[in-house]
């Protein structure tokens, strides 16, 4: 091999490792199909230029250009990126996410705990609850099949749509589509406000699940979900059943990159919240709790101002409060 030669394969190698190593670089599921192009593509430029041949030099020209071609459609979007998920059929996967939150509250007497519940009540209503599923329903990209709602006496509410996705599948290979839906998904919220008769500490539960079968998924609902509410305390859960096939018929159990249900919620409200997660990689379970950091007293007071109580109550009202959160967040009686 001439210095030219070898001048010519060092640069292919260059110019070849740079892309696919861009390509790869933080997408570990992309990084074993381009080893093996790159691989199979480097073998061809040195055989290339070794061989003096004309048919082999016709041979290995066209394994060169297969292998090129290959990681160009890794880079702009081909069937094996992991982007989109080209399937068999439909996407049959179930996720679901179950999203609580906790609003709580000081109200002092028991006229301002039966008020406060009446307040609860009137805010959260059944048609306040649908515009918020309905909204949530359109950022996932799903339709409206049906919805069901109802308040409660003495309080509470319930809401539950039933939801679907649109997919096209041809008809018998004819090249005509047909339009289908996916109506085994579903959006529910319920809606539980309560009080402690001692502490007078008021709390306010909501209770969403969002399951959905197909391609679309409820994380990217969150940042809203949370701002649609006074969330004090947040405990999500998302889980992933069932499978699906790719188009060579190999089970796929997930069809997303997803360490952390956090990786969804905007950054800045992420910033005013303690938070910890607890998941199962094995079983695509994901489990996040967040606390409020900051607690202004004002905010907690029921038709209360902070001006009429003294020092000591602000401080015992403000502990309280904290005690309440922090045995809510961990799920256990920690002071009694």
């Amino acid at each position: 091999m001439t210095a030219l030669d070898k001048n010519i394969r060092n640069k292919l190698f260059l110019i070849f490792d740079h892309t696919t190593v861009l390509k790869a670089n933080g997408q570990p599921g992309q990084k074993p199909i381009l080893d093996r192009c790159k691989l199979v593509t480097i073998l061809s430029i040195d055989a290339w230029i070794r061989s003096r041949d004309e048919m082999v030099n016709l041979l290995f020209s066209a394994i060169l250009i297969a292998g090129i071609a290959c990681v160009f459609i890794l880079y702009n979007g081909g069937t094996v990126m992991d982007g989109k998920l080209k399937l068999y059929g439909f996407n049959n996967l179930t996720k679901t996410l179950s999203f609580n939150i906790y609003d709580v509250c000081y109200a002092k007497t028991r006229r301002e705990q039966l008020d406060y519940i009446k307040y609860i009540d009137e805010q959260y209503n059944s048609e306040r609850l649908t515009n918020i599923l309905c909204q949530v329903t359109e950022m996932i990209g799903a339709k409206v099949l049906s919805i069901s709602k109802q308040d409660y006496e003495p309080q509470g509410a319930s809401v539950t749509l039933m939801i679907s996705e649109e997919f096209k599948i041809n008809n018998n290979g004819s090249g005509e589509s047909v339009v289908g839906h996916l109506d085994k998904s579903h959006v529910t919220v319920h809606t539980y406000p309560e009080y402690h008769p001692e502490t007078s500490i008021a709390t306010f539960r909501v209770d969403i699940d969002v399951s959905t079968c197909g391609e679309i998924t409820p994380l990217d609902t969150l940042d809203y979900l949370i701002q649609s509410f006074d969330s004090d305390i947040i405990t999500i859960d998302y889980r992933v059943r069932g499978f699906t096939r790719d188009l060579n018929g190999k089970k796929c159990f997930i069809d997303h990159d997803i360490t952390s249900i956090q990786d969804y919620i905007d950054e800045k409200i992420k910033r005013k919240y303690d938070a910890v997660d607890v998941n199962v990689y094995q079983s695509n379970i994901f489990h996040s709790r967040l606390l409020i950091k900051d607690i202004i007293l004002q905010n907690y007071l029921f038709k209360i101002d902070t001006y009429e109580l003294t020092p000591e109550e602000r401080l015992q009202i403000t502990q309280n409060l904290r005690k309440e959160m922090i045995e809510i967040y961990s799920g256990r009686n920690i002071y009694d």
